[in-house]
């Protein structure tokens, strides 16, 4: 199999889902070191883009992807499949990992086409249902890094670790 795309949810997935507000707003998200380097220093360098798809807008994500690296960031998407097949008809080469029922039409839609789906350890039940991957890992804590290195241990071999 050759992943080409690694699209991801943001919250939950990459963060622990939990959003810390004041009266001003979103103040801070936690996101884990380990999902940054599989992302900058595996994915990027393998050729394989990653892809942020999230419901929420938020200027933290924005700075985060920059920081690693990520070019394609879409937020404030409630359509996340139809985002998704305007930046690929080939479903077939994406592996997207993600954690509640509005990541389903993705990864339903993913599996079908034969690309690959996975999950944080904490993810719905439907989601984990579905899951080719349940990471050891919960969402902010390690998950994509997870999904990262069992793609690379079992269906990539350009990223081979």
């Amino acid at each position: 199999m050759d992943i080409r795309i690694l699209a991801m949810d943001v919250d939950g997935t990459l963060t622990d889902g939990k959003i810390y507000m004041s009266n001003a707003g979103e103040l801070m998200k936690a996101f884990n070191i380990k999902d940054g380097a599989g992302i900058h220093d595996i994915l990027i360098p393998a050729g394989i883009t990653p892809v942020i798809i999230t419901g929420r807008t938020s200027d933290i994500v924005f700075n985060r992807c920059k920081e690693l690296g990520i070019t394609e960031v879409h937020q404030g998407v409630s359509d996340k499949i139809g985002k998704l097949t305007d930046i690929t008809e080939d479903l077939k080469n994406v592996a997207y990992i993600g954690d509640d029922i509005n990541d389903l039409p993705c990864m339903e839609s993913i599996k079908k086409a034969g690309g690959i789906v996975g999950c944080p350890a904490d993810a719905a039940e439907k989601v984990k249902e579905i899951a080719d991957y349940v990471a050891n890992h919960n969402g902010g804590d390690g998950a994509v890094r997870d999904f990262i290195e069992w793609i690379a241990n079992n269906l990539n071999e350009s990223l081979a670790l």
